[in-house]
């Protein structure tokens, strides 16, 4: 998963008609679970469901949906948005169903059970009502232009059948695009012609939860890149952006990472859904993205400029593809036996959301898309973040990492996307210079990748040992200090090794942060959003004359509360140089009105820069780190 700065990621299925081999007692049928999900007859923008998992042979049976999913480390409870559950025997008569908790339901005379039936609501709706709703890229939306169909937010499993096959049949408009990741079987156009049946099938529960499907008034490419086959869904509402606009970026942006990858085996045929919400109420505020193992679904603004959306494209997508590599290829036992109502984590997220958060980063200078100051910049960006955003810089990271759904371990998650890459970063530095330039912290993943791969999880209580085994004490010695342990990391003992110095100096920024440290802040008991101390040292607004306890009333008309906080400040990121804005402050009661013209804001921080002198130790190091 890849979540955006504007918010404070098989085998072929043969079905016939014939009996399906399963040893599972619980049934005495061997048929696949069947599952429907109606696109057509939306009953209060709620879209009906129907499961029918073949005849049980036990009295009582359990069936749930997702409390969390893969990928995502936070509750969804997905069960929240299931309305009006019901168990029908053979005859249509209703059996008892108990509701056990938010996800679980309990069926009596479950060996009489023909289907279960319910209506599911979406999740993009409700966002902006303040309430726990799952991260955008996970949910789901209804709507009658667009429907994201994350399937987990729609179709559950039985507690011992996870490992069933399933089929999916979605009925929907015959004039809607579609696209999905889940493998496609057929189509069955109704006879008056308006309506089609799409018909999928999936292994077990996990490939309904990994293989997302979109459908709606979508603009699609199809293209290669190298051997792979990459599928680009844009649902753009107001028509802002287009998928043949976005496609060079996408391509550009995926040779470069596959031609940094290397000998990594890759997927056929890549997904990539985007989903540009609009300013509306309804619209999601949860930008980033979600990894599948060959799919990735993104929500971004749809008001973002072009740079901005191509920008954001390339750090967010390029994250979720780097996942192909871990944990999709290289994962604990924790993510291989996923439970998705009572989940253990990984103690690893370092690598599984750090290390790729690197790849996402390194390989941007390596294949040449950025230079060294965009690079730096963006390295200097997550150390200041990962000091200044609240986050506890000494606490160890494989132990936020297993209790990341607990506090005080759940505020520090967002830091494996910050202090995270820095790891990958200095893990990669000290093979480099170890290995005199031959290997780094790619050649690692590789290995670990060739010895696992994604059908066997390794032992997560021994990974740090094993990858000291593999490469170097140094490596063992920096992972037992500073990620097991509470030390936190002094980078310029890295940087040293690469010949990078750090000086303070002037430095652009934005309209929201100085470098990595908020100028707001929420007053959650008034609803309001207010400027704090550090707006006196953005450039932009202390030349208006904006004071700390400012609250900020509106933005060129849009009046500001903290349910739409995300989406007006997350324009600001689209702000010209010479844009006109009228800016309403409240100060201690009193109406105070900015208007003025955008200009560039800067404030006073470290910056990285390269010696212009390195010994020829540093610059070798610095030659493999940057361009190996």
């Amino acid at each position: 998963m890849r979540i955006s700065i504007y918010i404070l990621v098989f085998s072929l299925v043969v079905v016939s008609c014939g009996a399906l081999v399963s040893k599972n007692t619980n049934l005495a049928t061997q048929t696949p679970i069947a599952t429907t999900v109606d696109l057509v007859h939306i009953d209060e923008d709620r879209v009906p469901v129907t499961i029918n998992p073949g005849r049980f042979m036990k009295d009582t049976i359990t069936y749930r949906l997702p409390k969390v999913v893969q990928g995502t480390y936070a509750v969804s409870n997905f069960g929240l948005y299931v309305d009006d559950l019901k168990a029908l025997d053979y005859n249509g008569a209703v059996l008892p169903v108990t509701k056990i908790d938010t996800n679980t339901w309990s069926i009596a005379n479950a060996t009489q059970l023909d289907k279960i039936v319910y209506n599911v609501n979406d999740t993009f709706d409700i966002e902006n009502l303040g309430l726990e709703t799952p991260f955008s890229p996970s949910g789901t939306n209804i709507e009658p232009q667009n429907f994201v169909l994350n399937l987990h937010g729609f179709i559950g499993y039985f507690e011992s059948l996870k490992k069933n096959q399933y089929t999916v049949a979605v009925t929907a408009p015959v004039s809607m695009k579609k696209t999905s990741a889940l493998h496609a079987v057929s189509s069955e156009p109704s006879s008056d012609g308006q309506t089609v049946v799409d018909h999928y099938a999936a292994n077990r529960y996990f490939e309904i939860t990994d293989n997302p499907l979109m459908y709606g008034n979508l603009d699609i490419e199809e293209f290669l890149v190298g051997d792979i086959k990459i599928v680009l869904s844009v649902y753009s509402p107001n028509k802002v952006h287009t998928a043949a606009k976005i496609k060079e970026t996408v391509f550009k942006m995926m040779k470069a990472q596959k031609t940094y990858l290397g000998d990594i085996n890759s997927t056929p045929r890549y997904d990539i859904y985007l989903y540009l919400g609009g300013s509306d109420e309804t619209a999601p505020t949860g930008f980033g993205a979600l990894e599948h193992h060959t799919s990735t679904v993104v929500v971004l603004p749809e008001q973002m400029q072009d740079e901005a959306l191509a920008s954001a494209m390339i750090d967010v997508v390029s994250h979720e593809f780097f996942h192909i590599v871990t944990p999709l290829s290289v994962h604990s036992e924790d993510v291989h036996y996923f439970d998705y109502n009572a989940p253990t984590f990984s103690k690893h997220l370092w690598m599984y959301e750090g290390v790729t958060e690197y790849f996402a980063t390194i390989f941007q200078i390596n294949q040449g898309l950025v230079e060294e100051e965009a690079f730096l910049t963006k390295v200097m960006g997550k150390i200041e973040a990962s000091r200044s955003r609240g986050f506890d810089d000494s606490m160890s990271f494989t132990v936020m990492s297993e209790n990341v759904l607990k506090k005080p371990y759940a505020p520090n998650y967002y830091n494996v996307y910050e202090k995270g890459a820095l790891i990958g970063m200095c893990i990669d530095i000290i093979m480099r210079e170890e290995s005199k330039g031959t290997r780094g912290i790619l050649s690692l993943m590789k290995e670990l990748s060739l010895k696992y791969g994604k059908h066997k999880p390794f032992e997560d209580d021994t990974l740090i040992e094993e990858i000291t085994a593999m490469t170097y004490p140094a490596v063992g010695a920096f992972l037992k200090k500073h990620v097991e342990g509470t030390t936190p990391i002094n980078y310029q003992e890295f940087f040293e090794k690469v010949g990078v110095a750090t000086g303070e100096d002037r430095i652009e920024t934005n309209y929201v942060q100085n470098g990595g440290t908020l100028i707001f802040a929420g007053n959650q008991e008034k609803g309001t959003l207010y400027f704090n101390d550090e707006v006196l040292n953005n450039s932009f607004w202390a030349t208006q004359g904006v004071l700390p306890n400012d609250e900020l009333v509106s933005v060129n008309g849009t009046v500001l509360t903290l349910a739409n906080a995300n989406q007006v400040l997350g324009a600001t990121f689209q702000w010209k140089e010479g844009d006109d804005l009228t800016i309403v402050l409240n100060r201690a009661g009193t109406e105070v009105v900015v208007k003025t013209k955008v200009t560039k804001s800067y404030t006073k921080g470290q910056r990285l820069k390269m010696i212009t002198s390195p010994t020829p130790d540093q610059l070798a190091t610095r030659t493999a780190w940057l361009k190996g």
